[in-house]
């Protein structure tokens, strides 16, 4: 178990050996650190991230106390008022009834007709890159890209945008494994900030609707699909968090990764056709989100170890997208896989909603970038993110031959 260590840079540059070291040693591992249960097979966070005995929340059926919990610091309540009542920490009803209402905006066909402008703005970025003779891969065009089509999707006007990412960067660092107490209050500064902002533009937004999501929410409560203001906020951000946060790693992940197996990004130069196929591979060699957090709301047994009410599960989809016993070779970056069902979008009813309009922002600026920036290379060697469950790296230096 020495091996899993969450803080060490060793383990954060690459943590996949460590991984094949528990899925070696057995099907769940006491973590003490974190007081969690690690679960690193496929097979296992899969049939858990369907299994209705865990729960993102547990205050729909118990209180602090009746689950051995304490509350969090007052001092950090505007957080979890915000994060409580995003539908990503929430259960049914509550989450079925959100979950419906913004389904709406991501329906097959509403994201279909989002292509051609995510198209374009991948391509003007890429363009911008280009002119420049490279930059940073990161923050010229992983970065603007979604933060630009989510914040376009809810109606936050573009003289408005320039905080949301910095917001998202600040909230998101709560949901690593034991966060210090300066990132709770980076965290909580964030959350009072973009929840006074997305206030006033509901304010606004109720009295000069537009095609948006936010004026649709409003819209849907008016016409009895109740919905809170801090509901309608709390998905907001929820919305701008999630449906950029992802797609950034995955794109400088990715690009880091095919920099390194320089024959599968010769393979993609030569067949674009391969694109789709490749995004789901990338996604899966270095996953994005590394860890997924799961309450036990009733006791399980996971190979004969019983896990109890109130302890938390650890799903490690990062462990679980390299099991030799799902992917033939894991450790090989493989751009022509075919069987890849890797859980990188989660799965169950928290199944990623913004899962084909990352598909799609993903293929925009991989077009892009193989059409327009065809020499791309490394200009050096990146730093990775001190992070261990939302991985990434902190800037992707790139030049244009």
């Amino acid at each position: 178990m020495a091996a899993f260590d969450p803080w060490d840079p060793a383990f954060l540059a690459d943590p996949y050996p460590a991984y094949a070291e528990l899925r070696a040693k057995g099907r769940v591992h006491y973590f003490e650190p974190t007081n969690q249960w690690l679960v690193p097979h496929h097979a296992d966070v899969s049939a858990l991230l369907r299994d209705r005995r865990l729960g993102r929340t547990y205050q729909h059926r118990f209180t602090h106390e009746d689950f051995g919990r304490s509350a969090p610091p007052p001092e950090h309540e505007p957080f979890h008022v915000l994060n409580d009542h995003g539908m990503l920490d929430l259960e049914p009803p509550d989450h079925t009834r959100i979950r419906r209402l913004v389904s709406k905006a991501f329906t097959p066909r509403t994201v279909e007709r989002l292509k051609p402008y995510v198209a374009q703005l991948a391509g003007e970025l890429v363009d911008e890159l280009v002119e420049k003779g490279g930059g940073d891969l990161l923050t010229d065009v992983a970065e603007p890209l979604p933060v630009a089509v989510i914040a376009e999707m809810l109606g936050i006007p573009e003289a408005d945008r320039a905080p949301l990412r910095p917001w998202s960067a600040d909230i998101c660092g709560m949901y690593e494994l034991n966060p210090p107490e300066a990132v709770a209050e980076k965290a909580v500064r964030a959350s009072v900030e973009f929840s006074d902002y997305l206030r006033e533009l509901i304010a606004e937004r109720r009295e000069n609707p537009g095609d948006d999501l936010i004026s649709g929410l409003i819209a849907a409560h008016d016409e009895g699909d109740r919905l809170t203001e801090q509901e309608m906020i709390s998905t907001a951000v929820l919305l701008l968090n999630a449906g950029h946060e992802a797609t950034v790693n995955s794109t400088v992940n990715g690009w880091y990764a095919l920099f390194r197996n320089p024959g599968q990004l010769a393979a993609l130069r030569a067949d674009h056709s391969l694109i789709p196929s490749a995004i789901e591979e990338l996604m899966r060699y270095d996953t994005p989100l590394q860890l997924f957090e799961r309450w036990v709301l009733d006791e399980i047994e996971i190979d004969g170890t019983t896990i109890p009410r109130g302890a938390e599960i650890a799903m490690l989809f990062g462990s679980a997208n390299h099991d030799p016993e799902v992917f033939d070779t894991p450790a090989r970056l493989d751009l022509t896989r075919s069987d890849n069902p890797h859980i990188s979008f989660s799965a169950g009813i928290h199944y990623c909603i913004g899962a084909p309009l990352a598909r799609i922002e993903l293929a925009a600026s991989m077009t892009a970038l193989l059409e327009q920036a065809p020499t791309l290379s490394l200009a050096a060697e990146p730093e990775r993110k001190p992070n261990f469950v939302i991985r990434g790296l902190e800037g992707l230096s790139v030049e244009v031959g």
